[in-house]
Order: structure tokens, then sequence, then C-alpha cells
């Protein structure tokens, strides 16, 4: 950038009166023997502490969020920075700023993108993390995390990260709350951002803090699942869909004998009902994915272009109708049957099941597909 400034730093504040002075010590003085012109930027989030005073009397760039949030205060801080590279984390003293250096070096000498810190592989001090975020939430997360979106990466909630500022305009960042921390690294790797992890010393906060375990766990989950629909939606509906219909036809031809037990018409209305939902978790999925991609959340990928492709509203509503005359013809058969019979006794209830499930299967892809096709409406 041509203002000069090299590096940034972005450090979110709520109440951290005792570290706040710490952290911003050790970063000038990396900026002084490294002789970085370098600039640290404060976001008060709402401190009712000497936070504030302790930033002004050091000197620093101060900028203020009322909104509260993790991710909130970081993006205020994003938009001031204006050094070519960026350095971001927590000003409780739990990262050690003077391992600023090892955070820019593959970002200056590398050709990195984006740099993010590793506890895992590094070193977690007494104290530094309850058990149970060091043993179980921590490593489940991460875990989740390369299944869901085939990353590398170990330790994807570590908050110390650097990256270009070229990278973090790609990111386009946006949620205001901890999923914050799991955006960015899922932002850099949707946007194949170059990546790198360095392992680092994980220190014991000083001052109270402020994550709560169970609440944030479940945000990091469902974070992960709203950006990925193939594990949310289209694994379980698929899944559920398939065996709806082996199910279904299985018992067409009639009762079977399992684990010394008939199996007959509960399981077939059992595997209707699957079938029906399963079916319909899947459009849903369909949609998400089409309107996650449409406002920037997801990348364009296979399936999107798969869609693109394949998907014609008549091609849809043909499927549907094809699906829903089946199954109206079975049932008008056994209407028909049934007349010829004065109304008397009738033994078609597994093909009254089957043939039920095709038009309600019809008539979901029928307006499904009208549905998809306005998805897929160009905006000037």
């Amino acid at each position: 950038m041509d203002n000069g400034i090299g590096v940034s730093v972005v450090l979110p504040c709520l109440n951290e009166e005792e570290a706040l002075g710490i952290c911003i010590d050790k970063i000038k003085e990396v900026f002084l023997k490294e002789r970085i012109k370098g600039e640290i930027i404060v976001v008060d989030n709402g401190s009712t502490d000497r936070s504030r005073k302790i930033a002004e009397e050091k000197g620093v760039k101060i900028v203020f969020e009322p909104k509260r949030g993790y991710g909130a205060a970081y993006l205020r801080g994003l938009k001031e920075a204006k050094g070519t590279y960026i350095i971001v984390g927590d000003s409780d003293n739990t990262y050690d700023f003077y391992d600023i250096p090892k955070f820019l070096k593959p970002l200056k000498e590398e050709g990195y993108d984006f740099v993010i810190g590793t506890r895992l592989k590094g070193k977690i001090l007494k104290g530094a993390m309850p058990w149970l975020h060091r043993y179980i939430g921590n490593p489940i997360f991460s875990q989740i995390f390369r299944i869901f979106f085939r990353s590398s990466l170990s330790d994807i909630l570590c908050g110390m990260r650097a990256f270009t500022q070229r990278a973090y305009r790609i990111m386009r960042l946006r949620t205001l709350g901890m999923e914050f921390a799991m955006e960015m690294v899922l932002a850099a790797g949707e946007n194949r951002l170059k990546i790198k992890e360095v392992p680092i010393v994980y220190y014991p906060r000083k001052g109270k803090s402020k994550l709560n375990s169970f609440p944030d766990g479940w945000r990091y989950l469902r974070f992960m699942l709203l950006y990925c629909p193939l594990w949310l939606y289209f694994i379980p509906g698929i899944t559920g869909f398939l065996l709806g219909l082996f199910i279904l036809l299985l018992l067409l031809k009639g009762p079977i004998v399992l684990f010394g037990r008939f199996w007959y018409l509960h399981p077939m209305i059992f595997a209707s009902a699957l079938c029906i939902l399963s079916y319909q978790i899947i459009n849903l999925g369909i949609y998400a994915h089409i309107y996650a991609i449409r406002q920037g959340f997801l990348r364009y990928d296979r399936l999107m272009h798969f869609l693109r492709r394949y998907f014609k509203l008549e091609r849809g509503l043909l499927l549907g109708t094809f699906l829903f005359l089946l199954g109206f013809l079975i049932n008008l058969f056994i209407i028909i049957e049934w007349v010829s019979k004065s109304f008397g006794a009738l033994y078609r209830n597994r093909e009254a099941i089957f043939s039920t499930t095709l038009m309600i299967l019809g008539l979901q892809t029928i307006f499904s597909s009208f549905f998809i096709s306005l998805l897929f409406l160009k905006k000037k």
C-alpha cells in the first residue's frame, strides 16, 4: 500500500485492563526491533474498566464499536487497518506478540496469503486452556471442520493470525459473533488462499474469560452446518430417501420375515414418511445451496455447475408430472377394483401406500422446480 504502513495489529478489547498494556508494549518492542513501520488498533467493544484509558496512554489508535461481538469488534478494526500485512490476536496476553515476526515471514518471504497459529502442535501452558476445550471441544471442532471443508488445519480456533491486505479483501468477512474466527478460516480456504500454520505457545489469560463453552460450541457447530449443505442436507437426505425407497420396493410384493417376525404395513408407512421427508430435506438443501452461493456465502462449486447445466423448469415439471400421474393411475386402478367389488373388502394397502408416496413426491418436484427457477433468476 502507498501509505507507508507495513503492519497493522488489530486488538479487540472488552474489559482487558490487566493485559492490554502488556500486549501493546510487546507489539511496540517488535516494531522497534524489526524496524517495522506499523500501527496498533485497539477496538473498544464497550469496556467499562480502564482499558480505553490504558490504550490512550500508550498512544495507539482507538476505535469504538458499540455492537457487542467478537466479529463485530474485528470487522470494525480491520476496516481501519492500513497496513500491507495485518496481525490479529486477543488482547488478554494469551498469545505472545513477540511471535509477530514468525507470522510475517511466510507472508513476506514465502508467498503465503494467510498464516494461523496452532496451539495443538505448539505448547499449551498449564491453566491456559480448560480441559474441556483442550481435549474435547477444540480437537472435535477442528476435526469436523477438516471433514466438512477438506482442510488440513489442526487448530481452526486459534485466535492469532496474519494475512495480507489483499487476502482480507478477498475473504469478505461478515459474521459478528464468535463464529468470526471460523468464518475467516473457511473464507481463506474457499477463496483458495495459500495458508500456513505455525506452532505457538498459548499462555494463561489475564482477567476474566468471556467464553461460554456450550453456547459458543453450538454456534461453531451451527456455523459449520449452515456453510456445509452437503452434511446438513444432502447426506442425511439422500441416505433417508434411498433407505425409504428400498423398504417400500422390498415390501411392495408382500410381507417379509426378518429376525423371526413378519414385516408388513407398518414398515411401509414408516418408509413412505421417511422417503417424503428425506426428499424434502434434499430440496431444502438445493434451495439453501443456491441461495448461499447467490449471496456470496459459498463459492460456486460442482453442484451449482451441475444444476446450472442440467436443471430446467420444464424438466422438473415433466419429472414431477410423471411421478404424480404414475401414482394417480395406480390409485385409480385401486378405486376401479374397489368399485367393481361393490365397495367390498379390498387388499391393496401396499399399492396404495406406494402410489400415494409417488403422488406426493411428484407434487414436491413440481413446486420445488418453480422455486429453484425463481432462485436462478438473474438480478440486475
